[in-house]
């Protein structure tokens, strides 16, 4: 029988702020940073001072679209491209979803239990920093 993984908590959540915060920091990137529990809930949100006031909805926006496809944004951009196979997804759904680097699943044992979202920077950068704060789990 296949054991469920234990859920997403607020203490992980700070983990991967505090992660994603360091990371961002080194570079001198203010970003935001947005961290949703398995059932797309908010766990988690930081948005540096310095960061774009959009920076909020496009975290939020990432870590949704890497949570339902349960895929990193950095890798689906070109789904979404007019010659894509998903190229009317983004306008499918009540929630926006965002294809640009920067939001990533998150998993426990195999299992997805959240996601985690940065926005502020380059999108190459933002993916960075997400992977990054990952592997403080």
């Amino acid at each position: 029988m296949n054991t469920p993984a234990a859920p997403l908590t607020i203490a992980d959540a700070e983990t991967l702020i505090a992660a994603a915060r360091r990371a961002a920091d080194e570079a001198e990137g203010p970003v935001s940073i947005t961290v949703l529990d398995a059932g797309g809930h908010l766990l988690a949100f930081r948005r540096d001072e310095r960061a774009v006031l959009i920076s909020g909805e496009t975290s939020t926006a990432k870590a949704y679209t890497a949570l339902q496809l349960n895929a990193p944004t950095a890798e689906l951009a070109d789904l979404v491209k007019p010659d894509g196979p998903f190229h009317s997804l983004p306008t499918a759904l009540n929630k926006p979803l965002l294809f640009i680097g920067g939001g990533v699943p998150v998993h426990r044992g195999g299992h997805l239990i959240g996601a985690l979202g940065l926005g502020g920077g380059a999108p190459e950068q933002d993916h960075g920093f997400a992977r990054t704060a990952l592997q403080a789990l």
